[in-house]
């Protein structure tokens, strides 16, 4: 008998990974710095003169490669969602606020700030409650410690949201880019998302996601 796709938990992914791409549109908006790897992304955009969309689909399936090879258990159809949307809906966004949001001034800076990081706990939270997969980047540090036993999650994690920071600012440096401006890919914004995030995701969790997900009919999933 073919197995019931879980309809529920594939919009959920859907929803959460369109939301998180908004909300990085935002950051990039306020030029306060974004979340690690987005941090990377930003360096990495800078130093390669393509769409930033069809960037970061080629960034992602290099880390899919390298998950698929060492433990494909974290690789699901959430991932292919992320994979192929977040970037080109980050672009999208971002391209659309420029031209409503023209040089914003700092408080409008710091509001867009605040909006990004509550939007993206929130479709973060629909995101892992769906559990259908995490992103390219996720598996990296999963695969290091539950994988290869090189450490507990929390602290792995932190080595390579460092990496990625490091690594992004050097490629921005790289391709010229002003040591000023430094803060506008890793800034208190980069700080607020690698530390600060969890108990926002977790409430969302608790009061939203895993609500809307054990709402109506039991999935057969």
């Amino acid at each position: 008998m073919i197995r019931k796709l879980p309809v529920k938990r594939i919009a959920m992914s859907l929803f959460g990974v369109i939301i998180c791409a908004i909300s990085v549109g935002i950051f990039k908006i306020a030029a306060l710095g974004v979340d690690p790897f987005q941090s990377f992304m930003a360096g990495l955009d800078a130093f390669i003169p393509i769409d930033f969309g069809t960037l970061y689909v080629i960034a992602n399936a290099v880390l899919l490669v390298f998950a698929l090879v060492f433990d494909r258990h974290y690789i699901g159809i959430a991932t292919f969602i992320n994979l192929f949307l977040l970037g080109y809906i980050t672009q999208f966004t971002y391209d659309f606020l420029q031209t409503v949001i023209v040089d914003p001034s700092m408080p409008v800076r710091i509001v867009c700030l605040v909006v990004g990081v509550v939007i993206i706990c929130f479709g973060s939270a629909f995101y892992m409650t769906a559990d259908l997969g995490v992103s390219t980047y996720d598996a990296i540090a999963l695969i290091i410690c539950n994988t290869w036993k090189k450490g507990k999650f929390q602290y792995v994690r932190i080595i390579t949201d460092v990496v990625c920071v490091v690594l992004g600012c050097i490629l921005f440096l790289m391709a010229g880019g002003q040591l000023s401006m430094i803060p506008t890919i890793a800034g208190v914004g980069t700080i607020i998302t690698a530390f600060f995030m969890g108990p926002l995701i977790e409430f969302f969790n608790v009061h939203i996601a895993r609500p809307v997900l054990a709402s109506g009919k039991k999935e057969n999933d």
